[in-house]
């Protein structure tokens, strides 16, 4: 590695710590100073952005957002409401299946706003110390992003896949990443079931019972979204989306059937690419939802659902172009200097995802911007595809949305950021079900089913 190649990749990484610290906007723009820098100062050729998948990401947003928008979103929230208050004393592990379940069907994380509050008070309630359910809630609805067919990571994953020779399909993907995924999570949920001190032994938390105030804050309020009257249009918006979602899987089974000579059949009846049918059926359902569910648009793009989305979008369109224009221009160079490392440990590569999205806090991103690489440094797809859970990395350094969310929520205060900053309540359950997952989808994909997951041949 050069002097040059060396100060040319501190450029990278400065412009990605810079973008996390403004947080929102500022990772994809400042992404563009780097990217700036590196063209015009440096002189490399400029890479290609990832239009492919931003386009995906704005069709399925805008579908997310009218869901939203129609209230079909808050019927939602009201079933996995029901669910936990049924059984308030399995909180710690149902509150994470809610969340993750949450993401995998709308495609984003950003849902645990509305349903982590009403953890916390049932936990609260029930005399649970919170920090136990909301932690490993807060890590499941993050997780649940690589389990979904419409979102970007999975998205992402499937195309540069298809590009590289690698015949995957969302349904194969889905196989490998839930099962792996919702272990991992229960692994953390069983080590978080008896984390910290009971609330009544706890001398913080009994210190504010006796504090008029503070008992008032923890006990005086019910947080809940069962009050709310969810229209017939509203709940007809969910059967919109879920149809949406079902009509794309089914699509994803064409594309893994293979005719009599080796083509998929949606390429032999004439169907579009996986990435173009995600498209059409998003902006269709999105269409469905505003002509017939009173999903009104104003709405749709004030919320923060498609909000969250379009942040998603620049962040993706920013951080990958600078890291394809840096390493496209040295790939000859990086395979020949870590050729002997990646043909001895492939699985190494998850160790590598987990890092950059540590700095990027965005798991699409972390895909769009290294997965061509690992292809073209010669490790296989299946390898790749056993360790995809490792691109959700960015719970070690507490900055990420939700967590701080979840810590705001938490009444009882005792979900915290710790004072050295990584003792904090997220690095216990975010280490566990993440390296379980990935473990768990190595061996699913290399090791128990090697040959599904090669061939993918029906």
């Amino acid at each position: 590695m050069t002097f040059t190649m060396i100060i040319q990749l501190l450029i990278v990484l400065a412009a990605l710590y810079v973008g996390s610290r403004y947080g929102s906007l500022a990772l994809g723009a400042i992404s563009g100073i780097g990217l700036a820098v590196l063209v015009f100062g440096f002189g490399l050729k400029p890479g290609t952005p990832p239009t492919d998948v931003i386009y995906i990401i704005i069709a399925a947003v805008t579908c997310a957002g009218t869901l939203q928008a129609s209230g079909g979103m808050d019927w939602m929230i009201q079933i996995a409401e029901k669910v936990l208050r049924r059984h308030p004393e399995r909180i710690t592990f149902l509150a994470p299946l809610v969340t993750f379940f949450l993401t995998v069907l709308v495609g984003t994380g950003h849902v645990v706003y509305t349903i982590m509050p009403i953890i916390c008070d049932i936990a609260l309630t029930k005399g649970i110390r919170p920090e136990r359910p909301c932690a490993v809630a807060s890590i499941a609805s993050q997780v649940g992003i690589t389990c979904s067919p419409i979102a970007a990571a999975v998205v992402a994953f499937v195309t540069i896949s298809n590009a590289n020779g690698y015949m995957v399909a969302i349904p194969q993907v889905l196989m490998v990443t839930i099962p792996a995924c919702l272990l991992g999570l229960m692994c953390a949920a069983a080590a978080s079931y008896h984390r910290g001190k009971d609330l009544d032994k706890d001398p913080k938390f009994q210190a504010r019972l006796k504090d008029k105030e503070a008992y008032e804050f923890m006990f005086g309020r019910t947080a809940t979204t069962l009050d709310k009257t969810v229209s017939r249009k509203g709940k007809a918006s969910v059967f919109v989306f879920l149809g949406a979602l079902l009509v794309i899987v089914c699509f994803a089974f064409f594309q893994m059937i293979k005719t009599g000579d080796g083509r998929p059949l949606c390429e032999a009846l004439g169907l579009p690419k996986m990435n173009i049918v995600i498209q059409i059926i998003m902006l269709t359902a999105a269409a469905l939802n505003i002509m017939f569910c009173d999903a009104k648009p104003r709405a749709a793009v004030s919320g923060p659902v498609w909000q969250s989305g379009m942040i998603a979008v620049v962040a993706i369109y920013g951080i990958a172009w600078l890291a394809d224009t840096y390493f496209s221009n040295y790939m000859d160079l990086m395979k020949a200097s870590l050729g002997e490392i990646v043909a001895e440990a492939p699985w190494a590569i998850a160790f590598v995802f987990f890092l950059v999205s540590v700095l990027i806090n965005s798991q699409g991103a972390v895909v769009v911007s290294m997965l061509p690489l690992a292809y073209s440094l010669g490790i296989a797809g299946p390898v790749l595809l056993g360790v995809l859970p490792s691109v959700y990395g960015y719970f070690f350094i507490p900055n990420y949305p939700s967590d701080i969310a979840t810590v705001n929520f938490d009444r009882s205060r005792t979900t915290v950021i710790g004072k050295y900053l990584l003792n904090h309540s997220f690095m216990m359950p975010g280490l566990i079900s993440i390296s379980v997952a990935t473990v768990v989808g190595y061996l699913i994909c290399n090791v128990l089913f090697p040959g599904y997951f090669a061939s993918f041949t029906l």
